[in-house]
């Protein structure tokens, strides 16, 4: 019969079994930590994608310029007036895409271990912006940019990497689907311009063409039909370009939704802005491309 092992041999052995175990774990943890921030790098790149709303931001405030010469005196005098709000609200509603982009860049920097210098960065949204009604622009919306340049500026304290990011992503998810949520909601509301617009010229000008018909106008007629052409044209694209950023700002939503998930955070109710990505949006990018009207 052979002699019972040692306890000291033996308690060597448990000691050994719980050492490989917390090297395991902690080659997990390193594992799960090092795919969040990969994974974290590649949703911060997502931010040039959002330039959209810019683009369309500034259209919407050049409204006026563009429909005045198919206005009648009078309509000139009324659209002037909302010329005037267009060019006030500006600043407030491109102030919700600078946040956006700012959180993202603060993300970006900490998964990639930089110390993120905010300073410059949220100076411009978060002096304070207002609501307009008209727009959309809500209350909840304004008060979700000044806790994203709340929550950016504590991140930038943060020195462990990993914690950084989640305690980012976790301070940032209210604020950012409620910052998402208003570009949505202001998008839709530009698409709503679009059609007014498209309305007035279209209008305007199927009115007074069969006017140019008479046969020696036809050179002018020709060119009145060419240019309603290149008109209808050019509010179909816009229209695309519409449909691509309110899905692509539904597709952030979505992204994030995920990564906080991920964290094993305590559930929360879904959100209606995170659906998966819509066909549309990749039909809209294809008709899209390269079409700059």
């Amino acid at each position: 019969m052979r002699p019972a092992a040692p306890r000291s041999s033996f308690a060597c052995q448990q000691l050994a079994w719980l050492l490989s175990l917390l090297l395991l774990s902690g080659l997990l943890g390193g594992c799960a930590s090092s795919q969040r921030l990969k994974d974290v790098r590649a949703f911060a790149a997502t931010a040039p994608k959002l330039s959209g709303y810019t683009e369309l931001s500034q259209r919407y405030r050049d409204t006026y310029q563009r429909e005045l010469p198919y206005l009648t005196a009078a309509a000139a005098g009324r659209e002037k007036a909302l010329d005037a709000e267009r060019r006030a609200a500006y600043p407030d509603l491109v102030a919700i895409h600078q946040a956006v982009v700012a959180y993202l860049r603060a993300l970006g920097a900490l998964a990639d271990g930089d110390q993120f210098n905010y300073g410059d960065q949220i100076k411009d949204f978060s002096a304070g912006i207002k609501a307009w009604p008209d727009t959309g622009l809500t209350d909840r919306h304004v008060n979700a940019v000044a806790n994203l340049a709340r929550v950016i500026a504590r991140a930038a304290t943060n020195r462990e990497q990993d914690q950084a990011v989640q305690q980012l992503l976790r301070d940032g998810y209210e604020p950012l689907h409620d910052a998402l949520d208003a570009m949505h909601t202001v998008l839709r509301y530009y698409d709503r311009q679009h059609d007014n617009e498209q309305g007035i010229v279209l209008g305007m000008l199927d009115v007074e063409i069969p006017f140019s018909e008479r046969p020696p106008e036809r050179l002018l007629a020709a060119l009145a039909k060419a240019h309603r052409q290149d008109k209808a044209n050019e509010y179909r694209l816009l229209g695309l370009r519409h449909t691509l950023a309110a899905n692509q700002v539904r597709d952030l939503a979505a992204w994030h939704e995920t990564l906080y998930r991920g964290l094993g955070a305590p559930t929360a109710p879904v959100r209606a802005a995170t659906s998966s990505l819509a066909p549309t949006t990749i039909a809209a990018a294809a008709l899209v491309q390269g079409a700059q009207p």
